[in-house]
């Protein structure tokens, strides 16, 4: 059996995470949307690890902006969605829903997610129990439909919800505070989303980070990954659009 990936959560711009992902037994180290580089490079400089490999679940400007300083500084390989390449450039292997990529002995399943943007991607590590999923599923929230349609993104939280509950979930932004204020409007009877925002509350009052969640945790509490049809989501996907609570 391979050692655990080691995971770490790299702070960058106003409210995006990239996440380091390192195998111990290769020494390889991949970085999952770098939205800038230096932070990113700092962060894997002060483990010792060396940067082999970019993985972008799709092309927004906040999730592919260090690309570029990280190849320049490390020689990384880029690997991204093959819909999307003309939109994020400079694109070593492009992957699509149902293929497969590697990091040392650890093998992630590639996810096509679309909504949010029509080529966005997952990265499933099943046997590690964790999916990256960018901008689509959050912490009891959901990415905007910028590119694609309620149906779309049903489609979607339908493949997240038949994982396994404990699946970790590393997304993109730390937006629970903001998502669980929704939750708390979509579903006042849910107890879980309540006592959740409790310690969502606290956690972001001491400085904390709310990822990685679980695909459980967003079963009882997510109203998108609960939403019963494509057309509930959208209500609850545009009503999250213009909430300012």
């Amino acid at each position: 059996m391979p050692s655990p990936l080691e995971i770490v959560r790299v702070p960058v711009l106003s409210d995006n995470y990239s996440w380091l992902v390192h195998d111990p037994d290769s020494g390889t180290t991949m970085v999952i949307d770098p939205g800038e580089a230096q932070p990113v490079l700092d962060a894997a400089a002060s483990r010792g690890w060396t940067i082999s490999e970019i993985w972008n679940t799709h092309w927004h400007p906040d999730h592919v902006g260090g690309n570029a300083a990280i190849v320049a500084a490390t020689g990384a390989r880029v690997t991204a969605p093959e819909a999307e390449r003309a939109k994020i450039g400079a694109i070593d292997a492009g992957v699509s829903d149902g293929e497969s990529v590697s990091l040392g002995g650890h093998r992630a399943a590639v996810m096509t997610v679309p909504g949010h943007t029509q080529g966005h991607v997952a990265f499933h590590f099943a046997d590690d129990s964790a999916i990256f999923t960018g901008d689509t599923l959050f912490a009891m929230g959901c990415g905007r439909l910028f590119e694609g349609t309620p149906a779309d993104m049903f489609g979607n939280m339908q493949r997240y919800a038949r994982l396994p509950a404990e699946t970790r979930v590393y997304c993109g932004h730390e937006y629970t505070q903001s998502n669980g204020r929704y939750a708390l409007v979509a579903e006042p009877d849910n107890q879980a989303i309540k006592a959740r925002m409790a310690r969502v509350d606290a956690a972001r009052a001491a400085g904390e980070a709310t990822i990685p969640t679980t695909i459980g945790e967003e079963l009882a509490t997510n109203p998108f990954l609960r939403a019963t049809s494509a057309e509930e989501l959208g209500e609850r996907r545009a009503a999250k659009d213009s909430f300012r609570g």
